[in-house]
């Protein structure tokens, strides 16, 4: 049974809906069926694309499309295989050749079963052979389907370096015949950091986009929180997992209430809190506590700890400045990076006073001026010099901000910021 499109547009649209929804899980499944051949898993599935171009406008969409693309996806693979002239992995190849001509895609997968092969592939991305930028870059491609200037943006990078990132990683994991399956329990821990990082990225990316006209992108939110809930259930005596999962609800419920009727960005303090998703505070807060109870902190477990804080009181003047800005000492102590640097500066200002963080961000634009191109340095600091009536400093930081913020939400409530002030 098939669904009518009608011309070339319709179907296309169509497609490019599927691949939203399904893809990322389609690409999975050809992976593994590949023999963990991520280049010949990719070039299949483009070629089973653009065969569902030609096909669907005369024939209809299928029913079950996304199964009609895996099977057209191994069957392209097959034909590439077999059209292959490289004599050097013949051998290889005759294997792959076979796995692929056994493996199958049920009409009504279980959900399951999709589920373990993108679990799979993430542990196979972040494999430690590969360096740690190159497991999350490889993983936010092929798992999460961003495309290379998303993630090039993501690591402060160039277009061109990270597609050349990309490609060394696929050719490692290929080249060294790295098994596409999720490690022994012995192995777990070795690879959790780079798991919990590409989880992370990915939910970033969705809670405020790099690019495109929208401040959160949804389907990113939803797939790092269903992955987080896959890694808990998979490791649910690792602290931090549960810890990074916490986090990512925490922050995660004040989605809805972010964004006006406007279509304009809202800070906390603005913030309609009926908005808040109280099922996952509550959830989230919970996790937070388990996490600490096993009293091996880490780095998400704090951040979650401080999230929890940010969302446990009904006005946003009750918020424990003073509490969140000791928690940042914590983090710090064990993660001394230059952005929870920032982040605590601007915890102390809350706490303490505007002129307080100010001499902060002094010291860490001096000692590191790692910062200086990230466009949340300088709204930090337009925003204390506000908050301590230095429009005309604040005016000049709120520019530089717009000058590189990526995303044009954030730079309307900027520009807001600053008519606030009578600028223009």
């Amino acid at each position: 049974m098939t669904t009518p499109v009608r011309g070339d547009a319709e179907a296309r649209r169509a497609l490019e809906s599927l691949v939203a929804e399904h893809g990322t899980r389609i690409v999975a499944t050809l992976i593994r069926a590949c023999g963990g051949d991520f280049q010949l898993a990719e070039d299949a599935l483009q070629e089973a694309l653009v065969t569902a171009l030609e096909r669907w406008p005369r024939d209809g969409m299928p029913a079950k499309a996304d199964a009609w693309l895996y099977t057209a996806a191994r069957r392209k693979a097959i034909d590439q295989l077999r059209r292959s002239q490289n004599l050097a992995r013949k051998t290889e190849q005759i294997q792959i050749l076979g796995a692929l001509e056994q493996a199958g895609m049920p009409d009504e997968p279980e959900v399951e079963l999709l589920q373990d092969d993108r679990l799979r592939l993430i542990f196979t991305c972040c494999h430690p052979s590969l360096a740690l930028d190159a497991q999350v870059a490889l993983t936010l491609r092929t798992v999460a389907g961003l495309d290379v200037p998303e993630i090039a943006k993501a690591f402060f990078a160039h277009a061109d370096t990270m597609a050349k990132r990309l490609t060394r990683a696929r050719s490692k994991i290929r080249d060294a015949r790295i098994p596409y399956r999720v490690p022994p329990e012995h192995e777990l821990p070795d690879r959790l950091e780079g798991v919990l990082s590409v989880v992370y990225l990915i939910f970033n990316e969705g809670y405020v986009g790099s690019t495109g006209q929208r401040l959160v992108r949804d389907e990113l939110c939803d797939e790092a929180l269903r992955l987080g809930r896959l890694l808990a259930s998979l490791m649910p005596d690792e602290p931090e997992v549960l810890g990074l999962l916490s986090l990512m609800l925490l922050i995660d419920s004040r989605r809805a209430a972010r964004i006006d009727g406007h279509g304009e960005m809202l800070t906390l303090e603005e913030q309609d809190r009926s908005l808040w998703d109280h099922s996952r505070i509550d959830e989230g807060a919970a996790l937070a506590q388990q996490s600490l109870r096993m009293r091996r902190p880490g780095p998400y477990q704090l951040q979650a700890a401080i999230a929890a804080l940010h969302v446990e009181p009904e006005r946003p003047e009750d918020t424990d400045w003073l509490q969140i800005a000791l928690l940042y000492n914590e983090l710090l102590r064990i993660q001394p990076t230059a952005v929870v640097e920032l982040n605590r500066a601007a915890a102390i200002a809350m706490a303490y006073g505007p002129d307080r963080g100010l001499s902060l961000l002094d010291n860490l634009e001096a000692q590191d001026g790692s910062l200086a191109g990230y466009y949340l340095m300088h709204a930090a600091r337009a925003d204390l010099l506000r908050r301590a009536g230095r429009f005309e400093d604040a005016t000049t930081s709120y520019r530089r901000a717009m000058e590189l913020c990526p995303n044009p939400v954030e730079v309307r409530y900027l520009r807001r910021r600053m008519r606030e002030m009578g600028e223009s």
